[in-house]
């Protein structure tokens, strides 16, 4: 009987801890289209995964600590649907793992976090980094920083701003494969401006290639059409390229047209140069599902190959041009 009264004490005890949790929440994306991309050398056709997002299953919490701070965390992975595999080179959390308080200091996240120059370039990108326009395509915004600490403001009348630093945790040389950034975003009604900065070191602590990059963007929101531009800097090691964006969302019906004219100027090589041009139409069919379609079509100079060398193709050929096409479904929970 003591045993009996024993194990369900410590049953409760355990399941009072369970509860104090606020709240989590399980979300998430599923999201297949069919593409077509064709570089010149050779044609792919397939069905892929994430083509307007990345398909993925989230969980997050918030625990409420009292006098304002809260303890909050995210496991978030990425799925290939179609075929069941995990996305981001078979990590089970590669879309974001951490865990952190916030308060009204702001906030401050330990773990594999998405990077300063990754939520702004998916603010300011007409297409949300996805579909056949990404300016992910030309432009080297990076997407997430592991072994990240993570500080960032509270909304201060429309401003937040963001300090982060990745550790590249080599024995015995603290700046081999460090990674660091710093970012201020303006939000406010039809305005949205931001700024970032990141640096990363190659594993013998010196500047890796392209591991320097300045990124200013933004946004406005006439109503009857928003306006998108972005200028990048990339420099480091052999690279030196500027790249800018000029693009809109225009609304209609229950959905939106979308385009945009990206262009990268090579200053390390000569005749090296690229631009893109992209259109896309997405229509709601609910809240949570709508279909999507996009178009692509990216010209290289001469000694230039952007946007030509994917997987299952043949090797890209430097002056070719590349036309991707998609059509699909995103549902999101």
């Amino acid at each position: 009987m003591k045993k009996s009264f024993l194990a369900l004490a410590l049953m409760s005890a355990f399941s009072g801890a369970a509860f104090a949790q606020s709240s989590v929440t399980i979300y998430g994306i599923v999201d297949m289209g069919v593409v077509r991309d064709d570089n010149g050398a050779g044609a792919r056709t397939a069905l892929d995964s994430g083509v307007q997002n990345g398909s993925r299953l989230g969980f997050k919490g918030v625990e409420d600590l009292g006098s304002g701070l809260k303890a909050n965390f995210v496991l978030e992975m990425g799925l290939k649907t179609d075929t069941g595999a995990s996305d981001q080179n078979g990590l089970a959390f590669g879309r974001q793992a951490y865990v952190g308080l916030s308060g009204d200091f702001g906030s401050v996240n330990l773990g594999r976090q998405k990077s300063v120059t990754y939520d702004i370039g998916d603010n300011v990108d007409p297409f949300h980094i996805g579909l056949a326009g990404d300016i992910g395509r030309l432009f080297k915004t990076s997407t997430r920083t592991d072994n990240a600490i993570t500080y960032s403001t509270n909304n201060l009348s429309g401003f937040v701003g963001s300090v982060q630093y990745g550790f590249g945790e080599a024995a015995g040389n603290n700046s081999a494969n460090r990674k660091v950034g710093v970012s201020g975003v303006y939000s406010e009604g039809p305005v949205y401006a931001a700024i970032a900065y990141e640096k990363l070191n190659d594993a013998a602590g010196n500047d890796a290639n392209a591991g320097k990059k300045t990124f200013v963007g933004g946004t406005y929101d006439f109503t009857v059409v928003k306006a998108h531009a972005a200028y990048e800097t990339i420099k480091g090691g052999t690279n030196d390229e500027r790249v800018w964006m000029i693009g809109a969302t225009v609304p209609f019906g229950p959905g939106a047209f979308l385009a945009d004219f990206t262009q990268v100027k090579n200053k390390a090589v000569s005749n090296a140069d690229g631009k893109q041009f992209a259109i896309g139409y997405t229509y709601d069919l609910s809240k949570r599902t709508d279909v999507y379609t996009s178009f692509a079509r990216t010209t290289n100079d001469s000694n230039a190959s952007y946007n030509l060398a994917n997987a299952g193709m043949l090797k890209a050929v430097n002056g070719s041009t590349d036309k991707m096409f998609s059509v699909g479904i995103r549902h999101k929970f």
